[in-house]
């Protein structure tokens, strides 16, 4: 999607301009002006003859000319008029800056309703309401609160605030950062960041998008567009709001392990995202990718003047997974032939607190022509005989022989290096403050570098499967006005789509438990039949290994004993009864469906330890076949099944094959929002595994 109409746009009108200095209507009239904006502007206001120069018209319709971009400024009250005269008046596009709406509560949500309605009715597209505006450079165009114009770079920023924003942009004048564009989202009520990550990841002038973001309401569809995005450009966000307080109280164990920012996650993982946990990684890592190369191989160098500060970035590297580089047995010997004997030739290479540039020059020009190096860190703190100016000369010197090796350089300490410091980052080598800045700033190269050379692996779709059967089983529970399923229904559901459950029967009598036991065979296990109890065996309605007749009927009367004791008002739709099963690892296989992202599901270590040990992982279904082995990998429970001391590994392609058919289920059917199946007996390579125990809960309309 191009939005040209917001960021080139041939002509703007700013509705509720003002001759009154500290205004909104003039502070933007007035920064339009001075970004330099090459086309017409057309101030509107009905008590002004002119504004800044230029003339003043009572409304848009008075213009003579076409109009393509209209701000509008004035009180929300006015807002729908004004919108439905930009709408018969052919504008293309509004920018809303005005508040009272979504934000103020009920009312103010009906009339940014009725206003993206008129947009819609006349394909008039809005960014706001309640927005600070837009930047763009390349206009160049200033439509925003911003007391200055950044100079013209190829970093683009989307924020959901507005404050946030105008902040950065002070910070980025003052540290005369190039920025090719700024949107402020303010209530996105018809144009979201999904419309401007596109809208960017069409622009060849953006080489990288960073986004604040509190909320993403198209999740799905900012999977598709990021996902397509990053192939081209790297996509960085910073999330606000990754607490746990939001996570919402579940009766599952898979809802109550997602908390509020761990389906965010998983969905910027699964489009390629990278993920800022701060303002400063987030510029950090734009400012970066914007000058440096993305790594075309594992191997970073460090080199430095300073034992602690290359000790602190190899722990930070071995942390954050970045191996560092075996540096040849040639690059060794060269580096000891010239560097002082005290000086450390390996990785890192440490050229001593008394190296003058010459010894940074050499060093760090011999370990770029390492083959085993694919990324160099350069660390120098300030000694008296330290020369920060020439080496850093030295360095942009240097680097421009390898333009397809990231390198980045930590100049700690104040004023000794600062001009350094500036000079680096204005000749495009990253300089930090320090050592833990740099290597998060590597690690986000190298994600994105790994990213880029995954294969595509489309969803894994079996045909072994009964779908019918399943819409006629959630029909059913539904014609019994339920959203929780029994036990049995679960089992029938999952088993419909290839995934093995125990043969079972329901007993409506102690009887008839006793004569399906031996029908079964013995031993078997009996477990309550209630929608109404999720936990089963915390009120004694599960009871295993019953191996006589007898054992089953009174097991079957001390169940219904528990449950009335612990829980009289549960409905009772009967006893499950079947065949005690061989013992296996226990694991667990889940899924809670988020609202914005779809179904997310896990796998962990299961039984009674899984909200305890919390060993699980989680992938947005549909899964490909690498999510779901990347899922087991990711456990510690993954070293039991692969037998450790002795033990015979898990059937893990059994297990595998169980976590997609399970991806596959929730996705074919929306109405499931959430899934335990705990746990999922796995037996031993080749014997495949079972599911004892199935929990499924439907949406309530």
């Amino acid at each position: 999607m191009k939005l040209d109409a917001l960021f080139r746009p041939r002509s703007v009108a700013i509705i509720g301009a003002s001759r009154t200095p500290g205004k909104v209507g003039h502070i933007l009239t007035k920064n339009i002006i001075e970004s330099g904006f090459p086309g017409d502007v057309y101030p509107i206001n009905p008590n002004a003859d002119e504004i800044l120069g230029k003339n003043c018209y009572p409304s848009v319709s008075d213009v003579p000319d076409e109009i393509d971009l209209a701000v509008v400024s004035i009180p929300s009250a006015y807002v729908l008029r004004v919108a439905e005269e930009c709408g018969e008046k052919g504008v293309k596009a509004l920018i809303v800056i005005s508040a009272g709406f979504k934000e103020i509560g009920h009312e103010g949500a009906i009339l940014e309703e009725r206003l993206v309605e008129i947009g819609a009715k006349y394909g008039m597209r809005i960014q706001g309401p309640n927005c600070l505006g837009i930047i763009n450079t390349a206009a160049p165009l200033n439509l925003s609160f911003a007391t200055g114009m950044p100079r013209k770079g190829r970093i683009g920023f989307v924020s959901q605030s507005g404050a946030l924003g105008t902040a950065v942009i002070d910070w980025i004048l003052k540290e005369d950062i190039g920025f090719h564009s700024f949107v402020s989202l303010g209530n996105k009520g018809d144009l979201d960041e999904v419309d401007f990550i596109e809208a960017m990841g069409q622009d060849d002038d953006v080489s990288v998008i960073l986004l604040y973001l509190e909320s993403i309401i198209r999740g799905r569809r900012f999977i598709e567009v990021a996902s397509k995005v990053v192939e081209r450009k790297p996509i960085i966000i910073l999330k606000g709001g990754t607490s746990s307080a939001g996570a919402r109280a579940a009766g599952s164990h898979t809802g109550a392990l997602v908390g509020s920012f761990l389906a965010y996650k998983t969905a910027f993982d699964k489009a390629g995202v990278i993920l800022a946990e701060s303002i400063e990684d987030l510029f950090n890592y734009g400012l970066t990718f914007t000058e440096q190369p993305t790594p075309k191989a594992e191997g970073i160098a460090i080199v430095t003047n300073a034992g602690g500060p290359g000790i602190l970035a190899t722990d930070l590297s071995e942390k954050l997974g970045i191996r560092l580089a075996a540096l040849s047995g040639e690059t060794q010997s060269q580096l000891r032939e010239y560097l002082p004997p005290a000086a450390a030739t390996g990785n890192p290479v440490d050229v001593l607190g008394d190296a003058k540039a010459d010894r940074y020059r050499y060093a760090v020009e011999r370990v770029l022509r390492d083959g085993h190096v694919n990324a160099v860190v350069v660390i120098l703190t300030p000694q008296a005989m330290t020369e920060t100016m020439v080496t850093a000369e030295s360095l942009v010197e240097i680097t421009k022989k390898f333009k397809d090796k990231p390198t980045v350089a930590v100049f700690m300490g104040g004023e000794m290096v600062e001009k350094a410091k500036v000079y680096l980052r204005r000749n495009g080598i990253p300089c930090f403050d320090f050592p833990d800045e740099a290597i998060k700033t590597i690690s986000a190269l190298y994600a994105y570098s790994r990213f880029l050379k995954e294969p595509e692996n489309p969803p894994v779709r079996f045909r072994d499967i009964d779908p019918p059967r399943v819409r006629e089983i959630l029909d059913s529970v539904r014609d019994d006005r339920r959203v929780v399923l029994l036990s049995n229904e679960a089992a029938e559901v999952v088993e419909a789509y290839g995934i093995s459950v125990p043969e079972c029967r329901v007993a409506k009598t102690a009887e008839e438990a006793a004569s399906y036991a031996e029908e079964l065979g013995f031993p078997v296990v009996l477990r309550i039949v209630s929608p109404d109890i999720i936990h089963k065996t915390d009120v004694g309605g599960v009871v295993l290994n019953l191996k006589t007749p007898d054992e089953v009927r009174n097991a079957y009367d001390g169940i219904l004993t528990g449950v009335a004791r612990f829980m009289p008002r549960a409905r009772i739709y009967g006893v499950m009864v079947y065949h005690m099963i061989p013992r296996g690892r226990e694991m667990i296989i889940g899924m809670s469906r988020d609202v914005q992202f779809g179904p997310l599901v896990m796998f962990g270590l299961g039984g009674i330890y899984v909200n305890f040990l919390k060993d699980v992982s989680f992938r947005l279904a549909p899964l490909s076949e690498p999510e779901a082995r990347e899922m087991m990998e990711e456990t510690k429970a993954y070293a039991l099944l692969k037998g450790i001391r002795g033990e015979p590994p898990s059937d893990i392609e059994a297990l595998k094959n169980t976590i997609l058919r399970v991806g596959q289920l929730v996705w074919d059917f929306p109405e499931i929002v959430e899934m335990d199946i705990n746990p999922v007996i796995v037996y031993g390579w080749g014997e495949g595994c079972i599911a004892l125990d199935v929990k499924i809960t439907l949406t309530k309309d």
